[in-house]
């Protein structure tokens, strides 16, 4: 992968394990093999991202699968819409779950590179030791460390970012694929916590510099019934927060049951 400085945005080089520029301002890789490139003068907290609770949580979650059919439905669209592309992004990568899984699927039919971005030190902690085919680097979405034009397949998963930034880094005609929470997503819970809940904005997303192909809402239940299941799944939302200890013992003992709704969009870079 090429990172360009975080700091005065010329090409980094690497040498043994540390990333340099012109300017030697240097980013050490981790043990692990990611790269920090998020500066301590850019932080806007200690630890910025999700604490390790919520990483742990998620973590635990997705490994179980229970997220599964959003991944092959990504990875569907990403072979149909961007056969042939050679260099991927996952921004808001976290512990790289949807990440690997897009690898391994891209990997099989072509030769793929994939990086993936998140803010959290903690989550690329475990992916970079656990998935060493991809390479991982902390930076804001808002701000990230790539030249120009780097990507011809991009994936965004729950994550926020800058149209501007999006549209710097993609290739001409480049594929971005996005998920985010569909109409009735998580509703069951949205009725314990609130008098009145609203359903999710279902209006098709517009992101400037970009043309939408095709959008979908991928539907289904989730039923939980395991404890320590659900309560890693309310720990990686922020129903954990909103949710009382009384509402949250209930649904440990008796199971949870709500309803999933993710909206998929596929956009070309214009």
């Amino acid at each position: 992968m090429k990172y360009r400085c975080p700091l005065c945005k010329q090409a980094l080089l690497l040498k043994e394990r540390t990333w340099y520029c012109p300017d030697n301002h240097r980013f050490d890789c981790a043990k692990e093999g990611y790269v920090n490139l998020l500066p301590v003068q850019k932080k806007r907290s200690k630890d910025p991202g999700d604490n390790k609770e919520m990483m742990f949580a998620r973590r635990e979650f997705l490994n179980k699968g229970h997220y599964q059919l959003l991944s092959d439905r990504v990875n569907e669209l990403a072979l149909q819409h961007a056969h042939g592309a050679k260099a991927g992004l996952d921004i808001g990568c976290g512990e790289g779950y949807y990440s690997h899984r897009l690898y391994d699927a891209m990997s099989e039919e072509m030769n793929f590179s994939l990086q993936g971005l998140d803010i959290s030190k903690s989550a690329l902690k475990y992916a970079s030791k656990r998935y060493s085919d991809i390479s991982f680097c902390v930076a804001s979405a808002f701000e990230m460390p790539f030249a120009d034009e780097s990507f011809d397949l991009m994936l965004r998963i729950y994550a926020p970012s800058l149209d501007e930034e999006l549209r710097r880094v993609a290739k001409k005609e480049s594929i971005l694929i996005t998920a985010s929470a569909g109409k009735n997503h998580h509703f069951a819970l949205k009725e314990l916590i609130y008098e009145k809940p609203t359903p999710h904005i279902t209006e098709s997303s517009k992101i400037a510099g970009f043309e939408l192909l095709h959008r979908e809402n991928l539907e289904s239940t989730l039923v939980l019934s395991e404890g320590i299941e659900i309560t890693h799944f309310l720990n990686m939302t922020p129903y954990s927060w909103k949710l009382t200890d009384e509402q949250k013992a209930k649904l440990v003992k008796n199971g949870l049951k709500c309803e999933l709704d993710f909206k998929i969009e596929v956009f070309k870079a214009i």
